[in-house]
């Protein structure tokens, strides 16, 4: 698909977008998300109802990154309507791993491949952390945010100097909704 120099995003109702300098606000039921969009020859308006993406230089760079800042754009609205969930399951062969949510910003991974001292893992941001059994479910509004708290719960979990054909333990995402 070749590149356009317009896109333009529709908001559904009850989400309202407002456009201050270089940074977009978006409003929504489950919350809102602020993000600055900043590249020389590329102007962001927002419109009754739609939200327009523009340059009017025409060379590959430029017109990609129109298309990446309507991507973004799509998800914030997305995030403030719907919002964002990815399931991970907790995965273990003999030693029982304990994970627990420690404040707004830390997930503690203990006991993992028998190990004594407890790994870490960041929050990002307002993703909320649910510890459900052997599943671990992520909300929130940036897609972004929650899928970097995902990447560093697997990252916390990852195995060095061992057969990943016979240590697969972790904690892996099996579905973003």
């Amino acid at each position: 698909m070749a590149a356009e120099k317009v896109r333009e995003i529709a908001v559904p109702q009850g989400v309202t977008v407002t456009v201050s300098g270089a940074t977009l606000t978006t409003k929504g039921q489950k919350g809102q998300i602020s993000r600055e969009f900043r590249f020389p020859g590329i102007t962001v308006k927002a419109d009754a109802g739609k939200v327009i993406v523009e340059t009017s230089k025409d060379d590959k760079q430029t017109k990609a990154t129109v298309g990446t800042y309507a991507s973004h754009i799509k998800n914030m609205v997305t995030g403030v309507s719907e919002g964002y969930e990815y399931h991970m399951k907790i995965v273990y062969a003999h030693f029982p791993i304990q994970v627990k949510v420690e404040g707004k910003d830390k997930v503690t991974i203990g006991n993992f491949l028998g190990e004594r001292k407890a790994r870490l893992a960041n929050i990002v941001g307002e993703t909320k952390v649910v510890v459900q059994g052997d599943k671990l479910v992520l909300t929130g509004v940036n897609k972004e945010e929650l899928g970097q708290t995902a990447a560093n719960i697997e990252q916390a979990c990852r195995i060095r100097k061992r057969d990943p054909r016979v240590f697969q333990d972790g904690i892996y995402i099996t579905t973003k909704a």
